[in-house]
């Protein structure tokens, strides 16, 4: 109820944000049939300052007979909630900040402290990793830190792959018909090894330079030992690659070398990582 209510949802978007199934449950709103929301397996994180708010502790004989362990977090632990609870975490008795000594303040730094410390050694205790945290927060900048290239990256028919032993007319029919219209080719052996990269710039060079025998082989002419990244990599940190190649491209290959997908500026852009 009250300031600590307000505490109790955050502690249960940690919580749920972590991976660890949490609702909040508003005391006065349990008495009249949300109480429903709670089954066998699960825990009650009580949280009262006093442990004496009247709407949580008529909840404790109704937890009891669902044999629903109740965790409470109180500044008392003598105190009705403290003695009716399975464990209790105890803050201790703090004084508040304000000048009256009433007004809920330091009271709820300590249940939120200790609160968002039972969220991580919760955290701590279980297999969650980076993937598991992207998959939970898809979006903004939390969502972005922990992207993997797989997930933006070209592949199938978007990734535009030729052979070494292509002329140069083919290179630039497959930038041209590729989905999306990528600048750049990858050059791949006839294993599917990454050997090369040929680009918009590339062919422009040529160009202007009056280079136009379009049968020249791309092995050839293509960058060779180009930068690449795995599926596996941050996209912050292949954006960061790309920034300071002054590269509009990255080709990315798997653990054997295959060139298995392409990675675009333009879709970092629609991404909003640059």
């Amino acid at each position: 109820m009250g300031k600590a209510g307000h505490i109790g949802q955050k502690l249960s978007a940690t919580l749920a944000s972590t991976g660890i199934r949490s609702v909040y449950l508003h005391p006065a709103e349990a008495v009249h049939g949300d109480l429903g929301r709670v089954g066998r397996g699960d825990v009650i994180l009580a949280l009262s300052n006093s442990g004496s708010t009247e709407e949580l502790i008529r909840l404790l004989p109704s937890f009891k007979r669902m044999e629903t362990p109740v965790i409470a977090l109180t500044g008392d632990a003598k105190s009705p909630l403290g003695r009716g609870a399975d464990v209790v975490l105890d803050i201790g008795a703090i004084a508040e900040a304000c000048p009256m000594g009433l007004v809920p303040t330091a009271s709820t730094a300590a249940l939120h402290a200790i609160g968002d410390a039972l969220a991580m050694t919760v955290l701590r205790s279980r297999p969650f990793g980076t993937e598991d945290y992207a998959l939970l927060h898809p979006g903004g900048k939390l969502g972005r830190s922990v992207q993997r290239v797989f997930e933006l990256m070209r592949t199938g028919n978007a990734n535009p792959l030729v052979r070494d032993t292509s002329p140069l007319s083919a290179v630039v029919a497959v930038m041209t018909k590729t989905p999306g219209r990528p600048g750049a080719a990858c050059v791949v052996d006839k294993a599917g090894k990454l050997v090369g990269i040929f680009t918009d710039g590339d062919l422009r060079r040529r160009v202007e330079a009056g280079l136009t025998d379009f049968t020249v082989p791309v092995r050839e002419l293509m960058g060779k030992n180009p930068r690449c990244v795995t599926p596996e990599t941050l996209v912050l940190a292949a954006a960061t690659q790309m920034r300071e190649l002054r590269v509009d491209q990255l080709p990315v290959v798997d653990v054997e070398g295959r060139a298995v997908g392409l990675l675009d500026v333009q879709d970092l852009l629609a991404a909003k990582f640059v």
